[in-house]
């Protein structure tokens, strides 16, 4: 069951994931040809791996040790709600979402949606996805390291330089 759950969750990541990423790419060609620059690419690159190895990670144990948590139905119920966070923040963005920075000088920064609480929303609801995911199967060690992993690479390096890039809009 365990097997067939996990199997059946992560093809739901991925398709969900690979829409994400179809979706970005057109945004980006909207951006670049409305005059957009993307910032500090050098990066993407590690937060492609972290979330490479998260995805492994939890599949290889939650198939290791067949077993949900007891409170798998919390854990699921959390990430449910931060995909609905995330689509609220692409829905939010429009044609500006993209897993990358990409900024258009001299246009308004969002400040709707979410974006009216939190500065990256967006980021709150992969922090959530990085922990419940894996807690659904008991993967403690994939939801503790991808978490921390995450929050060093948010905190040290994606949140400033978006900060930086953000600078160019009103």
């Amino acid at each position: 069951m365990v097997e067939n759950s996990a199997c059946y969750l992560a093809a739901v990541i991925i398709i969900q994931r690979l829409s994400e990423l179809y979706i970005a790419a057109r945004n980006q060609k909207y951006v670049l040809a409305m005059g957009g620059r993307e910032y500090s690419p050098e990066h993407y690159p590690l937060f492609l791996a972290l979330h490479i190895s998260w995805f492994i990670g939890w599949i290889y144990e939650a198939t290791s040790s067949s077993q949900l948590s007891n409170i798998w139905y919390v854990w699921l119920s959390l990430f449910i709600l931060a995909q609905g966070l995330r689509y609220w923040c692409m829905v939010s963005l429009g044609h500006f979402w993209n897993t990358r920075i990409l900024i258009v000088p001299g246009k308004h920064r969002v400040q709707q949606g979410p974006y009216r609480f939190i500065p990256h929303p967006n980021y709150l609801a992969v922090c959530i996805e990085l922990i419940c995911v894996p807690l659904i199967f008991n993967a403690w060690s994939t939801a503790v390291v991808a978490s921390l992993l995450n929050i060093v690479l948010l905190l040290g390096i994606r949140i400033p330089a978006e900060e930086k890039a953000l600078q160019q809009l009103r």
